[in-house]
């Protein structure tokens, strides 16, 4: 990859290659059409698209027919507390509670923060390598912590706000109550820089449903945040807590589109007709579901939660810490988890699966209508090594560079 020596305002892209719609055999999509392109950017837009060798009087970066994508987007991800950068270490013992893991935490935090800005810097920096230009991340707030994993992840962010962006989610990991963290959330959800007001398993961490959401809810109201809420609890207790937040999203319009559960196991272990209730009052009270995409005991319910209508995001979650061995920090890589635990592939669903590492984002609509790149979109675009989106995902292909929103200081291919 070659980094670009001049800031400039105006530039072209040349040689891009671009999906320009599907090819059918029977009815059938059974390949990808594609066509190189020239992309010109004027500030943080897209000037124009037009087919190869044009040649407006503006300097252009050859990108030697390279596949241009959306940037990938990692909706759950722990920027502040990872161990990359660091020697290898596998996770501690298995059969830990979260309650272990809070003892733990308590232990070994104050020796993390002392280097978390340079290693917050190289997991961005790891997660750019492989095409990700956005994060919504969580951050811890615990006595343990104070605001210290805010203020070092602000300054990791900041060093790198040229290339790459992100959502903040205030964490209490070690519980409201639990550890007496309701404080704190108070102070940091006051900060303009926080986006949205975490929580984690009420039930089993706080002893109570109601008394922890209902804070989390008021403390989102007051600071016009959205909620983003951490729910391992596969039993009763999460059916409970699930239901308990689509009852308060109904209540509170202000929060529908701004209410997100992550992990939500419990939905995994539900009988099929608790399922497509919960799901449709799920889309109804617009609270969507972000996921790492488990698959050992449990498989969570994507197809079904997207069919009803709820907006379902992935992320990496964990990437070498002290919760889990196995991220890699590769989006493109989790979509391609979800296309074979789902059993997508055809050319059209690998095309689909696309969405998972994109936020939503594809080349082609499901008719095969060019969507984007489009003039006036955000100039922000990957290059990969690989022929259409569907080769993207089945081969976990290289991605080889990137333009963050314009900017031609960020790496191309």
């Amino acid at each position: 990859m070659n980094r670009l020596t001049q800031n400039q305002d105006t530039y072209l892209l040349t040689n891009v290659l671009l999906e320009t719609g599907f090819l059918y055999e029977n009815g059938e999509v059974v390949a990808t059409k594609t066509a190189l392109f020239d992309i010109q950017i004027a500030g943080n837009k897209i000037r124009s698209v037009e087919p190869a060798q044009s040649t407006p009087d503006v300097k252009g970066f050859d990108i030697k027919g390279k596949l241009a994508l959306p940037p990938f987007r990692d909706m759950h991800i722990h920027l502040d507390k990872t161990l990359f950068g660091l020697p290898w270490k596998a996770v501690f013992p298995k059969n830990r509670t979260v309650k272990d893991m809070i003892d733990k935490e308590r232990m070994i935090i104050p020796e993390l923060l002392k280097t978390s800005v340079e290693r917050a810097e190289k997991l961005i920096s790891l997660l750019q390598g492989y095409g990700t230009n956005f994060a919504r991340t969580h951050f811890n707030i615990d006595p343990t912590s104070g605001t210290a994993s805010l203020e070092h992840l602000l300054q990791a962010l900041e060093h790198l706000k040229d290339s790459f962006s992100a959502e903040l989610v205030a964490f209490p990991q070690h519980g409201l109550f639990y550890t007496k963290s309701a404080e704190l959330m108070e102070e940091v959800a006051k900060w303009e820089q926080v986006d949205f007001i975490g929580g984690l398993d009420p039930f089993s961490i706080d002893g109570s449903i109601e008394k922890p959401v209902d804070l989390t809810i008021q403390l989102a109201l007051d600071n016009n945040k959205g909620i983003d809420i951490h729910l391992h609890e596969g039993g009763q207790s999460g059916v409970k807590t699930i239901h308990y937040l689509i009852d308060k999203a109904f209540e509170n319009p202000a929060l529908q589109d701004r209410t997100f559960i992550s992990h939500a196991f419990a939905l995994g272990y539900m009988a099929k007709r608790d399922l497509q209730y919960t799901a449709e009052r799920l889309a109804a009270a617009k609270v969507g579901i972000c996921s790492s995409v488990p698959f050992r005991n449990m498989l969570m319910p994507f197809p079904e939660l997207e069919k009803a209508g709820v907006e379902v995001f992935i992320g990496n979650d964990n990437v070498q810490d002290h919760w889990s061995t196995f991220g890699s920090g590769n989006m493109l890589q989790k979509a391609n988890l979800v296309a074979q635990l789902y059993g997508y592939e055809t050319e059209f669903e690998l095309s689909r699966s696309l969405r998972y590492a994109t936020n939503g984002r594809i080349p082609l609509d499901d008719h095969g209508k060019i969507v984007w790149p489009k003039v006036g979109d955000d100039a922000s675009l990957i290059f990969v090594d690989a022929s259409c989106s569907a080769e993207a995902v089945s081969r976990i292909s290289t991605v080889n560079g990137f333009v963050h929103q314009g900017n031609s200081s960020s790496i191309i291919a």
